[in-house]
């Protein structure tokens, strides 16, 4: 192992010897519910990657807060309370939602008096008619599709340690925002915030979403497993979600299964891979810790930044 990376570097078997004693606990039927649509991963990810993930978000958090403490007492004036917030980037079909879901729900059932809410940038895409007016929506995803100044202003209320933050609700069955409904945070103690393009830096604006950011996380995998991960997503909302007559993509609902295929890595060929390329892929870098998935969905490594 090099010595002088900028990471710290565990195998899956000595990152899930960190668990000890953990408090943290999950019923499979609660990972059943929590983990993302079609996603295989098994439960076993819980106690050896999740729940010693979750101590290390909450020693992180804890120090934050008593550093705000003692912040408040040395300049002598009580400051509103401050959310901690968790930053979840990485591929479409790389399983950062269910990450996201899995740490809000073990960091919440540790301590009841503490509050986790998870918020995804989806909601801070441009609607489809803005998209099409701008002729963008085979860049639905990339960084210019997304409202980026109401983003900012949300998490500048969070971090601003308002009662209330809103965002908007984006509907994965119609494949746009919701109109005039809203999601409520409420200046909870964590904020996980999960989307694909939350690390990217803009040079040419003051401030960067991932400039909110207490700790950040790129849930990382080969292209080539994305891209099958993509596929065979794709083929079991076909046989599913498409089915639905209000489904943006109810189009492909009678495609046959070669057909489905190919319209997939079509897919993923002109808009997800260059998505990844030119923009989600380059900000790993960024990220305080790096979760690198194998071909069964299993976390196999993890890195983090050194402190």
């Amino acid at each position: 192992m090099n010595a002088y990376t900028p990471y710290l570097e565990f195998e899956r078997d000595d990152w899930a010897a960190l668990n000890g004693r953990s408090s943290f606990s999950l019923t499979e039927e609660e990972f059943e519910r929590l983990k993302g649509f079609n996603d295989p991963v098994r439960f076993e990810e819980v106690e050896q990657v999740y729940v010693p993930l979750a101590g290390f978000l909450e020693m992180h958090a804890n120090a934050f807060r008593r550093l705000h403490g003692e912040a408040s007492s040395f300049f002598r004036r009580q400051a509103p309370k401050v959310p901690y917030i968790v930053g979840i980037a990485g591929s479409v079909a790389a399983g950062k939602s269910t990450t996201a879901r899995l740490l809000r729900a073990l960091l919440s059932r540790r301590d009841p008096n503490r509050t986790v809410d998870l918020v995804t940038t989806d909601g801070f895409l441009y609607p489809n008619r803005v998209l099409q007016q701008r002729g963008l929506m085979n860049k639905k995803g990339f960084p210019i599709s997304y409202d980026r100044k109401r983003l900012i202003r949300f998490l500048t209320d969070v971090k601003a340690g308002k009662p209330e933050a809103s965002a908007p609700v984006y509907s994965h069955l119609t494949y746009d925002i919701v109109p005039d409904e809203q999601v409520v945070v409420r200046n909870p103690d964590i904020l996980i915030v999960e989307g694909i393009n939350i690390l990217q830096v803009y040079p040419e604006a003051p401030v960067s979403v991932s400039d909110f950011f207490d700790f950040s996380i790129y849930v990382d995998a080969e292209e080539q497993l994305l891209q099958q991960w993509y596929v065979d997503r794709f083929l079991m909302l076909r046989r599913t979600a498409f089915r639905n007559p209000s489904s943006y993509f109810h189009r492909y609902a009678d495609l046959t299964e070669e057909e489905a295929v190919r319209t997939a890595c079509r897919i993923w060929r002109d808009i997800n891979a260059v998505n990844l390329r030119e923009n989600i892929l380059p900000t790993k870098g960024r990220a305080h810790m790096v979760l690198e998935k194998g071909p069964d969905h299993a976390v196999r490594r993890i890195l983090i930044r050194k402190l």
